[in-house]
């Protein structure tokens, strides 16, 4: 791990600070007031993502070159950050665009770049990522999704499971093992996978606890052809890709969990200044005090944490595989812990679905779950220091 200080790393852009404000205001407008029905509802936020279309917040890492924005992994948090304060499904959506296309930025192609980044940068399609299966979770070397050649095409047979967005998105990056009797880990490929394509269907939606405007399905795959100019980067390389992409997209879950943390704290903040008991607020209680106090300490711990896994990120620096685990890591558990509080902190009116603190202390869990258990991010970590 590097030991350099770089204080740049601990200050925002004044660009940064702008698209901040920016999303805030498309958030406030255009997310917060449907996040209730698109939880009550488990519904797609449509609203979302047409405001985040309009407002080219819905892709923004996808490079110029690309017909995207081109923003640096620091804004794409700042971005999916301030989605989450109002409605964590909805900044999914960014999340999981950069998710599902990394890989194909890493190390795609250039005429797969140009086929599939551009309608991403559009907005014309989300793009979601096909790693998981249900025996293969932490253990994705032992994924028994499989694709055997097939003259110049791939025949893909197996599935995936808890894909995020699958079903809503036109284009999937799915890992498949492309020789089974192949070293582990080393006989792995990803490929492009389009819903259009014939054999591709979907599982029923999963009934979660939260994040339920967002939808997690299985992928199926019975003889999908999948032709050979799909493959992303070299046959047998999709899991060192996979990997390479979330020591990246960690930081991304990271910045969501800040997003939810902040949210709540928000609303626990404003709800302590108003309520009053014992014939003050209770806001003025000094147990009160102290609650707020350490909820707003450890969020601004993760959140500078975030900001510098970002930074490193954009660098892609070599100590990236901690700093990205630390950064997911760390700020699931703050979130999951300050939305317990803030709900705590109202009472039994944080327990009614009256204020939005039980939809994110719900939606806070998942922080610390996927992409990575939080006990896999320990191992990563741990690996990394005793290198």
């Amino acid at each position: 791990m590097s030991t350099n200080a770089d204080f740049d790393l601990f200050r925002t852009s004044e660009d940064h600070e702008a698209l901040r404000e920016a999303v805030r205001a498309v958030a406030e407008d255009k997310i917060a007031p449907y996040a209730a029905a698109v939880d009550e509802e488990a519904r797609y936020p449509q609203e979302a993502h047409d405001a985040l279309v309009a407002s080219d917040f819905f892709a923004p890492h996808v490079p110029e070159e690309y017909d995207g924005v081109g923003a640096d992994a620091l804004a794409t948090c700042i971005v999916i950050e301030e989605v989450a304060r109002v409605d964590a499904s909805a900044s999914l959506i960014p999340a999981v665009n950069k998710l599902g296309s990394l890989p194909l930025i890493l190390d795609g192609s250039d005429d797969v770049k140009a086929r599939y980044l551009p309608p991403l940068a559009k907005g014309e399609t989300t793009f979601s990522y096909g790693l998981s299966e249900r025996e293969a979770g932490s253990d994705t070397a032992s994924m028994k999704c499989r694709a055997r050649q097939d003259g110049d095409d791939w025949v893909l047979n197996g599935q995936k499971s808890w894909i995020t967005n699958a079903g809503v998105s036109e284009y999937y990056t799915v890992l498949a093992v492309t020789d089974p009797d192949g070293p582990r880990g080393a006989n792995v490929t990803a490929f492009v996978v389009e819903k259009s394509d014939e054999g591709f269907t979907f599982g029923e939606k999963e009934r979660k606890l939260g994040i339920k405007g967002s939808p997690t399905r299985e992928l199926i795959f019975d003889d999908v052809r999948i032709p050979g100019d799909r493959v992303v980067g070299q046959v047998g390389d999709g899991l060192k890709i996979a990997l390479r992409t979330l020591d990246h997209t960690r930081v991304t879950i990271g910045a969501q969990a800040v997003g939810i943390a902040q949210g709540a704290l928000d609303q626990a903040v404003a709800y302590v200044k108003d309520r009053k008991q014992f014939g003050k607020r209770i806001a003025d209680f000094e147990g009160i005090q102290f609650m707020l106090a350490d909820m707003a300490m450890e969020l601004e711990v993760a959140r500078q944490m975030v900001y510098v896994a970002a930074a490193k990120s954009e660098r892609g620096d070599k100590d990236l595989t901690f700093f990205g685990a630390a950064a997911k890591c760390y700020a699931s558990d703050v979130a999951m812990k300050i939305t317990t509080d803030a709900v705590q902190l109202l009472g039994g009116a944080g327990y009614t679905r009256d204020f939005p603190l039980e939809r994110m202390m719900r939606d806070a869990k998942i922080t610390q779950i996927y992409e990575g258990t939080n006990q896999v991010q320990r191992l990563v970590m741990a690996r990394q220091v005793l290198k």
